[in-house]
């Protein structure tokens, strides 16, 4: 829903519900069933050629990586899920944009207190977080600069870390980098750097860089391939030495006609040496959707565990989804 106020100046809304119930079946013995119904996006905006500000539920997300995101800070999108749903965040996001394409975000979020993107404990319940980005062109592509702040709650981890403070929060500073630049294939980096205030040694800091490329071969229709390497880190020094984890990961997708699209996904961890496997085929009448998504995987999943509907690509299995657009 929108509304012209003036020329180039307008207010626009987006109100949508996630309503859902799903049914998982182990071994055609054990059943497992999930329902939802809560706000899914919920904002307001007021936008004009180079402004906009948006204020509510909404999805925020950025930076240059695809399978693998060091910038995954406030949604949890899997590449394999071929709908691309997440939860939103609550908060104010303001944009500017500049006449030679950069652009500049502000932002202020409450009201967030369950683990989102690459978070690995909640903020600190009635806590603000405030951040920022600067996007500009720079060659044949584009760079940008992200930080954010917040206080983070590591209460739940206590259990499990010796030492980890129970009635405190901890302040978090993130600072990312990105980059994505057109060379006759596609080159793109992606970086984070999270600093928690804590004495606990092996959680001073959490590193993530992910490189990628891509390629679209002149094969048939075009088949089109993105490779992506990732490392992530929790470590005492912002350089050095640290634990966690080592993947790649390898994107294939095909169209077969006008209505049908076949892709592969595939992830391998180096450190467990285990290989995940997401297969999908795709069919487009009009207004509906047709999925059909062959997986095999690991038992126990070490990749990026806040995403949504991860535990659905566990072990081995299909899924099939019909999907109406109105």
């Amino acid at each position: 829903m929108g509304k012209a106020l003036a020329d180039n100046i307008y207010l626009d809304t987006d109100i949508s519900l996630n309503v859902f119930t799903s049914v998982n079946f182990h071994d055609w013995k054990k059943t497992e069933s999930q329902s939802k119904f809560k706000a899914y996006r919920l904002w307001g905006r007021f936008s004009t050629d180079r402004l906009e500000a948006r204020l509510g539920l909404q999805k925020i997300n950025f930076g240059s990586a695809t399978l693998f995101r060091p910038l995954q800070w406030f949604d949890r999108i899997d590449p394999r899920d071929p709908l691309q749903l997440t939860d939103g965040v609550y908060g104010l996001l303001m944009r500017y944009y500049f006449q030679n394409n950069a652009n500049i975000w502000l932002w202020s979020l409450y009201g967030n207190d369950e683990i989102k993107g690459i978070e690995i404990a909640p903020t600190k319940k009635h806590n603000i977080e405030v951040g920022g980005r600067m996007q500009v062109p720079l060659f044949t592509g584009e760079a940008g600069l992200t930080y954010h702040h917040r206080q983070a709650d590591f209460s739940q981890l206590s259990a499990t870390i010796p030492g980890t403070p129970v009635d405190k929060s901890i302040p978090e500073n993130r600072l990312g980098l990105d980059g994505k630049w057109d060379l006759g294939v596609g080159v793109w980096f992606e970086g984070a750097l999270i600093r928690y205030q804590t004495d606990i040694r092996s959680l001073k800091y959490q590193r993530a860089l992910t490189v990628g490329m891509d390629y679209t071969w002149e094969v048939g229709n075009g088949l089109n391939a993105i490779g992506e390497h990732f490392i992530s880190e929790l470590a005492d020094k912002a350089f050095g030495g640290g634990e966690g984890t080592d993947f790649s990961g390898l994107f294939l997708n095909y169209p077969l006609g006008l209505v049908d699209n076949v892709s592969a996904i595939l992830f391998y961890d180096w450190n467990n040496k285990d290989l995940y496997r997401t297969f999908t085929w795709q069919r487009i009448y009009d207004n509906w959707r047709f999925f059909l998504i062959i997986f095999w995987n690991p038992e126990e999943l070490f990749l990026s565990q806040n995403r949504e509907n991860t535990s659905n690509f566990a072990g081995k299995g299909f899924q099939f989804m019909v999907v109406f657009n109105h």
